[in-house]
């Protein structure tokens, strides 16, 4: 296939990064060719601005990405937002009900450029730390209501069932909730999604009619896979992405983009 026909969107924690958040050098060159070739060639991911700004730069990364598990699709290059969704006002509330039923889960509320944490635990100190990042502790009603694109719930994955349990039976109404990794679970705005954030994407104009290639590992990318032209899942992804997928390459500590390039190349 001519690279200059296809869009390649890929999560980047458990999927381009390997498990020391680190792009292997294979897959660096392979993305180059690629773009070389005229292919475009853009991330899908839960983190914000802050969190995902080093692996855009490192990359080099010109195509808009889909950013907040697909409440906001940016344009790092000009440092702009394009399109995003923000968190319904019954969120807060949802917040109270799960602090009051489990008084030492961790919380962040993520801005645009701006992560606060409202609720503290060790979870979240580690979180902050891998990250780099110093958030802005706050209370709950000292956030501000403009801006929120997404709320993380950050809890020992030996914990996280309870929860998720728990938001399914009482916070269901005006929000979606992913599992974004073992120990993540995140408040999305209602109908937000990866997969809704690449429909965005490919609204803009040098994007329409691409064939789109996604790739990813856990839940919330499983959606985005299934409505791909070309849906991928690495060998390290969870048996429920491996249905949504047609492809099923290596896994993220082996070069992943390295073979889905050459299978691209291929058709």
């Amino acid at each position: 296939m001519d690279f200059k026909n296809v869009l390649i969107v890929t999560d980047l924690d458990g999927t381009l990064l390997d498990d020391d958040k680190n792009i292997a050098e294979d897959d660096i060159r392979a993305i180059n060719e690629f773009r070389a070739g005229g292919g475009l060639f853009a991330a899908a991911t839960g983190r914000g601005v802050a969190m995902a700004k080093r692996i855009i730069d490192e990359l080099d990364i010109v195509t808009p990405c889909v950013i907040f598990n697909g409440a906001a699709v940016y344009d790092f290059k000009a440092d702009r937002m394009i399109w995003h969704s923000d968190m319904p006002v019954i969120a807060n509330a949802y917040i109270r009900m799960l602090e009051k039923e489990f008084p030492d889960i961790g919380v962040e509320i993520l801005h645009e450029k701006e992560v606060f944490v409202t609720d503290n635990n060790q979870t979240v100190v580690e979180h902050m730390a891998f990250e780099k990042l110093i958030p802005t502790y706050r209370k709950l009603e000292d956030v501000p209501d403009e801006g929120r694109f997404k709320v993380l719930i950050a809890y020992p994955p030996e914990k996280m069932g309870a929860v998720i349990d728990y938001t399914l039976e009482h916070c269901k109404e005006g929000v979606n909730w992913v599992h974004s990794s073992p120990m993540y679970y995140e408040m999305l705005p209602e109908g937000i999604s990866k997969a809704s954030g690449v429909r965005k994407l490919t609204e803009l104009p040098y994007l329409k009619d691409k064939f789109v290639v996604a790739a990813g590992d856990f839940g919330n990318d499983r959606a985005m896979i299934a409505e791909a032209d070309l849906g991928v899942a690495v060998g390290n992804a969870l048996d429920s992405v491996k249905e949504a997928a047609d492809l099923i390459v290596r896994d993220n500590n082996h070069s992943p983009m390295r073979e889905i390039i050459e299978y691209i190349r291929k058709m």
